[in-house]
């Protein structure tokens, strides 16, 4: 037998990890993050059990790492959906509605993962969050952005408030008006985008 290349096993490492993290999403959706262990997640991906403790050191830094790859991954899929555009306000709005509509989308998921960051191990440094943090970043310069490296920490801040602020259980603020704060604060257009949980919004035309 030809041993497999060193390409050809890092894809597969690749697959197997990413088969983890959306199991992960997945289960968690399904039971809570206290109802799923990782026993659940790697029989879920159909992976060994070692390959877990392999790529995270333990349960609740891997459900963040999974948590940032579908924020990362709906922002692309917003940023990016037809019809293609280049006007850095509508990109802001998209990416506003993207990271909202997690919390209609997924609001066991977004609680737990909101719930872990205020826990003592904080906020987890991965390749998952950077990926995040470099699309938010890039649509603050689309947007216009005069000073980055202030305005996204705001813009992260504010998204993640109002993430909390939706999902509070019992005295949860409502979307549409958390939505309208953002659009506000940011010059946007609420025309803009696809509010979460309804259709496409369209601008009005003159």
């Amino acid at each position: 037998m030809v041993p497999r290349s060193a390409s050809v096993n890092e894809e597969l490492r690749r697959r197997s990890r990413e088969r983890l993290l959306q199991a992960t999403v997945d289960l968690v959706d399904e039971r809570g993050f206290d109802g799923t262990t990782l026993a659940d997640i790697a029989d879920r991906a159909g992976a060994a059990r070692g390959l877990v403790s392999y790529y995270f050191p333990g349960k609740r830094p891997m459900f963040q790492s999974a948590v940032h790859r579908l924020m990362h991954r709906t922002l692309q899929a917003a940023l990016e959906r037809e019809p293609r555009t280049d006007d850095g306000r509508e990109l802001l709005a998209r990416a506003i509605d993207a990271v909202l509509g997690l919390t209609v989308d997924h609001p066991v998921v977004m609680r737990a993962h909101m719930a872990g960051i205020l826990q003592a191990e904080g906020f987890v440094q991965c390749a998952e969050q950077q990926r995040l943090a470099e699309l938010l970043r890039e649509t603050m310069v689309r947007y216009g952005s005069d000073d980055v490296d202030s305005d996204y920490p705001l813009l992260r801040a504010l998204m993640m408030g109002a993430v909390f602020a939706i999902l509070l259980p019992g005295a949860g603020m409502p979307l549409t008006s958390l939505r309208d704060e953002l659009f506000q604060r940011f010059g946007l257009d609420t025309s803009y985008a696809a509010p979460p949980g309804g259709e496409p919004a369209r601008r009005n035309e003159s």
